[in-house]
């Protein structure tokens, strides 16, 4: 995982207390780190765990079919099974689904855990302070934007997860300006997919490209 992809996973996190921390310095925001790495490696473990119960749950499943069916039933009891077709019912194909994403969070979680813990100054770490400090400094004009283009929508009740998906970008896009602006949106929208509502992509991705139009960004 790239280190910025890791700190706008992170600052995510950060931003969710910073409506009650609003003094928080760069030291807190370490502080702040620490916790949130812990909360995704915590995060990550109990997604094992689930994960770890639901392949036994289809261990079982497998095993069972297995011997009841037609095929081993004919067979002595003191020989072993002998493999049967599997049959992939849909209920088969949600387990599996289901494995997939908790598998992709807890890599993830790990992933981010790693990077953001693996040195003092680490990229992960300088980055999301970059984003803190610009938002801090900022925060007025970037809520200005999203007010501005989020027609019929009071910023004090968009969900929260969104507002700080968007207040993350337009930071980055505005007053970072490291990275392409395709990327910035692109990993916005991600974000949204991920930890917010079915029609919270859409609806960055769509205050994402007016502010780019307005702010004449390539």
């Amino acid at each position: 995982m790239q280190a910025r992809r890791a700190a706008r996973e992170l600052a995510l996190i950060l931003f969710s207390q910073m409506d009650t921390m609003p003094n928080l310095n760069k030291w807190d925001f370490q502080d702040v780190v620490l916790k949130s790495v812990r909360t995704l490696t915590n995060n990550a473990v109990d997604e094992l765990k689930s994960a770890s119960a639901s392949i036994l749950e289809m261990k079982e499943y497998i095993e069972e079919y297995e011997s009841n069916h037609e095929t081993n039933l004919e067979r002595p009891i003191e020989v072993s099974n002998l493999p049967v077709p599997l049959p992939l019912t849909s209920d088969m194909q949600g387990k599996l689904d289901e494995l997939l994403n908790v598998s992709e969070k807890a890599m993830l979680a790990l992933e981010i855990a790693e990077m953001a813990a693996l040195e003092e100054n680490s990229d992960v770490k300088e980055y999301i302070n970059k984003i803190a400090n610009e938002f801090k400094t900022h925060k007025d004009e970037i809520d200005e934007q999203i007010k501005k283009f989020a027609f019929g929508w009071d910023i004090n009740r968009l969900v929260k997860m969104d507002k700080d998906i968007l207040r993350i970008a337009i930071c980055e896009l505005l007053y970072i300006k490291d990275a392409p602006v395709k990327v910035v949106i692109d990993e916005a929208v991600e974000l949204a997919k991920k930890y917010s509502t079915d029609d919270s992509s859409t609806f960055v991705n769509g205050i994402l490209g007016k502010v780019v139009i307005e702010n004449d960004l390539k």
